[in-house]
């Protein structure tokens, strides 16, 4: 929860007491913005008295420090944390009967005591709190005004703690640019202990030790960044860190043993030279560093993430020339590391797509005990467990932004012999579930949702449910085509008891049947129906991940729109289950060739040249509209662009997606100047044809990449700039997108918001 920074704040006085950086900053800060009218300082040290009254930070002191707190209305305690006690002691009888008082300190079980001891179990007047802000300066010199600015302010209010309090408390660090966060007093002091407390700790006996090594001189010579990085924080207050060590024993016990007996496993494997093992430690070590925020909760309260916001300024007219790759395939990516962590052996991925979708993936397997390197430059090295390898993920699966990942680990996760929490992004968060909890729960999956079976989802582990058993092979007959719903069952009949069969109302990506058999695991496939039966096993194999049509679909209509284009688009996957766009855009006039056809890996492949063609209006056939699904954003801005009518039905799952593309693209068409009507199904485009254009405009991407994108390449046929807003997300599919779009000669740019 965090509180929302008030237009204006009047305190009339403020006590405070302890005189160093974190006090200094907040009544500097406090001061700057008007918010208080008289401030009374208290220090042991009479220099730092004198100091902050020259220095224009307090209006007064005094030798007495219940002169100072007397008549104050918000008491700032900002001592070493044993010493809290012995303040609150000695200023008990000057706190008025409105005082509000509040800590600094870095551990709050501790002073919560103190101040149940002093002022007694129902005083509900003291706020505790901790800034997650600091400096290598200290004292009245070194006040920042600016100290805690966009940095994380915890407060940990306890059921005593009054709304008054609290709320004037909170109002006196929004002020100062903090970020307001409420957390328990035992979960700031676990969480602190695991991410302040122990790395101080390690720092201090780190540098003693390598002091007290007769080549120590030698070692501080030679040391590099790295070390001078990491014992920085040795060079820290040593009273402070006593106290803070002392007052947390607990929990920093109970981190130093989880990291003891971490530190003695890898001290085990560096002997034994276990190279995957190492790899693992360390892969997983530089994956929570690089996604902090999104890889533990309860660490996001230290190194926190800014949202940006990113808006892309398209501007008319240009053509588009060149030979190049797109990024690749987001499916088949997904897939490699899913199945090549359930396999036996070494799984080599290239093309591997570098988006933050099938990150999320990667990262939700090695969460599991998958060892990963990589990615770089599109290559992974996954180290399968098989299929009842994967282990208990300490926290909850963050998924980000990607369904794909959501749907298809649903189908394993039923199976495993541990319970799981999977959660995603606002966005995710929105989008249903239950066309893959459904059938999961009639094969006997016990899975909880969020409301109307949004995420979270909850899976619980075989070996949690009563009599612990297996799932039951289903046969399946979708309600709606839909290749994650398929992969979601198919990847869960790996497990279950008997057969799994899926039938299909139309045909859908066969990426998972083609990978599976590519692993060396029997996939039956009739027609419409596929059926998989347990007891077989994964053998790793080598992955190239084609191109992602999907990707290439937006540059097939650019070159299309754009008069003079000529471009080919190299390796890209033409799967029979995906080449809708293509046939698609082939109707409606587009000039596409295809050369250079081979299979890598059970995947065909292309290259494909597209240059300008005047399209025109169609009505689009129902059966390639699966083959299509991710398309239809780019190909309803293909429809604008040509003479007469394009007519789609049969696509109301558009309305399911990261967000209902039917709305979103005819919103966007028509707010553009196009004549567009969405329908139940589908939408009605009247193209403007050769001589028409976009008009410019503002156009809400509804945080969907593909919108954005779509909405970027109509430029290309617009008479002014179009602005597309919302456009982060682009980076979940198609990293990269606007410097390759500039490269072959669309006019794109970022624009933060």
């Amino acid at each position: 929860m965090s509180f929302q920074k008030k237009a204006h704040l009047n305190i009339p006085k403020v006590a405070i007491i302890g005189l160093g950086l974190i006090g200094c900053s907040w009544v500097k800060a406090l001061r700057s913005t008007k918010s208080v009218e008289q401030i009374s300082g208290f220090d042991r040290n009479m220099d730092s008295m004198e100091q902050a009254l020259q220095a224009g930070l307090i209006d007064d002191f005094s030798i007495d420090v219940c002169d100072v707190v007397r008549d104050a209305d918000l008491v700032i305690i900002s001592v070493p944390i044993l010493a809290v006690g012995d303040v609150l002691e000695q200023i008990k009888s000057s706190i008025g009967d409105h005082t509000i008082l509040t800590d600094v300190g870095s551990v709050k079980g501790n002073i919560s005591k103190a101040v149940t001891a002093v002022l007694g179990e129902d005083f509900d007047r003291f706020v505790l709190g901790h800034p997650i802000a600091g400096s290598e300066r200290s004292g009245v010199s070194a006040a920042d005004e600016h100290l805690f600015k966009n940095h994380k302010i915890i407060l940990t209010p306890e059921k005593r703690t009054s709304e008054v309090a609290l709320d004037l408390v909170s109002d006196a660090w929004e002020v100062t640019g903090g970020k307001v966060e409420l957390m328990t007093v035992q979960h700031h002091d676990e969480v602190l202990a695991a991410t302040s407390h122990l790395p101080h700790l390690l720092a201090y006996s780190l540098v003693d030790t390598l002091a007290n090594d007769e080549e120590n001189n030698d070692i501080f010579n030679y040391a590099a960044g790295g070390f001078r990085d990491f014992t920085r924080i040795a060079s820290s207050s040593p009273i402070m860190w006593r106290d803070i060590f002392v007052g947390n024993k607990d929990e920093v016990l109970k981190a130093l043993d989880l990291f003891t007996a971490d530190l003695q496993q890898l001290r085990e494997v560096v002997a034994n030279e276990d190279k995957t093992q190492m790899m693992g430690t360390f892969t997983r070590a530089k994956a929570a560093r690089d996604h902090f925020t999104k890889i533990l909760a309860r660490r996001a309260y230290v190194d926190s993430m800014t949202s940006q916001i990113v808006n892309y300024v398209a501007k008319p007219g240009g053509k588009l020339s060149g030979e190049f790759r797109v990024p690749g395939d987001k499916s088949i990516s997904h897939r490699s590391i899913m199945l090549g962590s359930l396999a036996e052996g070494t799984t080599e991925v290239t093309g591997f797509l570098e988006g933050e979708d099938s990150l999320a993936t990667l990262q939700s397997f090695r969460d599991m005990g998958v060892v990963i390197e990589g990615p770089h430059r599109g290559r992974v090295t996954v180290h399968g467990v098989g299929l009842h390898g994967l282990k208990t993920p300490p926290n909850a699966l963050y998924l980000g932004n990607s369904g794909t990942s959501m749907r298809l680990l649903s189908g394993l996760m039923s199976a495993q012999n541990f319970d799981v929490e999977m959660t995603g992004d606002a966005s995710l968060s929105k989008r249903p579930m239950n066309r893959v909890a459904d059938p999961l729960r009639a094969m006997g999956a016990i899975i909880d949702s969020a409301e109307n079976g949004r995420p979270p989802l909850k899976i619980k582990g075989r070996e949690t449910i009563t009599g612990g058993q297996s799932l039951k092979g289903i046969h399946y007959v979708l309600p709606m085509a839909s290749a994650q719903v398929k992969s979601c069952l198919l990847l869960a009949g790996l497990y279950a008891e008997g057969e799994t069969t899926v039938i299909e109302p139309a045909p859908t990506r066969d990426h998972t049947e083609r990978m599976l058999k590519g692993f060396g695991y029997p996939v039956e496939v009739d027609g419409p129906k596929v059926t998989v039966r347990p007891g077989g096993k994964l053998i790793a194999t080598a992955i190239d991940v084609p191109s992602d049509i999907s990707s290439a679909a937006f540059f097939m209509v650019a070159a299309s729109i754009a008069k003079d284009s000529d471009i080919t688009l190299q390796h890209v996957g033409i799967n029979p289950t995906r080449v809708g766009v293509i046939n698609i855009l082939r109707q409606m006039g587009a000039n596409i060739e295809m050369f250079n056809q081979k299979e890598v890996g059970g995947e065909p492949v292309a290259d494909l040249r597209i240059r300008s063609a005047q399209l025109k209006g169609i009505q689009i056939p129902e059966d390639q509209v699966p083959l299509a699904i991710d398309e239809f954003p780019a190909i309803f801005i293909a429809a604008a662009c040509a003479e007469g009518t394009t007519v789609l039905t049969g696509a109301e799952e558009l309305r399911v997606k990261e967000s209902d593309r039917i709305q979103a693209m005819v919103d966007g068409l028509q707010i553009l100047g196009v004549d567009a009507v969405g329908t139940e199904d589908g939408a009605i485009i009247k193209g403007f044809g050769s001589e028409g254009s976009f008009n410019g405009g503002e156009v809400d991407s509804v945080d969907d990449h593909r919108i954005a994108m779509s909405f970027t390449i109509a430029s290309l046929r617009a008479n002014a700039a179009i602005l597309v807003k919302d456009c982060a997300n682009v980076g979940t599919s198609f990293p990269g997108f606007v410097e390759l779009a500039n490269g072959c000669g669309i006019n794109v740019s970022n624009e933060a918001g």
